[in-house]
């Protein structure tokens, strides 16, 4: 039995209106439960497994946490059970499962085998990568320590928040690659060629097809003062083994 929800189920909806909802709806966008549960995983940043042990918690315990979300159960009927997900004050959805789903966890486990989609699991080293290498478009809080190679000169640009601002985008490496760092304003100052930086919750975004890290406003950026890190010479010559 495959039953299908909207995955565009914020709108709460009243009772009597559920089934007609899911059996009537023409929208295009509709995707089985499991398939929802992990479209939600995915956005809140939240496993897949954590999420679904958290909805089978709700239903002997009416509340749960998890993560950032909050799970609760409004209500048990014969065949299914409706749940509430907010995030904070914010109503993420409300839709109802049906009870042989929760009873036989195999239907997420039949997802995560699934190979259309990927995992959500919890943080690992290999999400939160310490080397430039390892670093790959749409990584986010990213944390390592890097040399500066070029610091390219400034370029006053009118930002989206109706201000001029100072970018540099400078280049960086650590031995087993090297990447473009975007500095904005008092941070392209705080840098000179061959400092050597320790980057921390920085994500990874392409510009101009290629790889560029992004610090945003959770993102710091320090110099670190006689670090025992590679020569500038010694970086060149990791690099080019690298490259050969």
């Amino acid at each position: 039995m495959n039953s299908r929800i909207l995955y565009e189920a914020t709108p709460l909806l009243l009772p009597h209106d559920w089934n007609k909802t899911i059996e009537t709806d023409k929208m295009r966008n509709k995707i089985t439960i499991a398939e929802y549960l992990y479209f939600l995983s995915v956005k809140y940043e939240v496993s897949l497994d954590r999420l679904f042990k958290g909805i089978a918690l709700a239903r002997e315990n009416e509340e749960v946490s998890c993560g950032r979300l909050l799970i609760q159960c409004r209500q048990k009927a014969r065949d299914h059970e409706v749940f509430l997900i907010t995030n904070g004050h914010q109503v993420v959805t409300q839709f109802y499962i049906p009870k042989y789903f929760l009873d036989h966890p195999n239907h997420v486990e039949d997802l995560k085998c699934n190979h259309l989609f990927r995992r959500v699991s919890e943080p690992h080293d290999h999400e939160n990568p310490k080397h430039i290498g390892d670093l790959k478009c749409g990584m986010k809080r990213v944390s390592l320590r890097a040399r500066i190679l070029d610091v390219p000169k400034a370029v006053l640009v009118f930002t989206r928040f109706g201000e001029y601002a100072r970018v540099s985008n400078a280049l960086v490496a650590d031995g087993t690659g090297t990447i473009r760092l975007c500095l904005w304003n008092e941070k392209i100052n705080a840098v000179s060629v061959n400092s050597i930086v320790q980057i921390e919750n920085a994500s990874v975004t392409k510009f101009r097809g290629e790889n560029q890290l992004r610090l945003g406003k959770n993102g710091r950026l320090s110099v670190v003062e006689n670090a025992a890190f590679p020569s500038p010479s010694e970086v060149e010559k990791s690099l080019l083994q690298n490259t050969a």
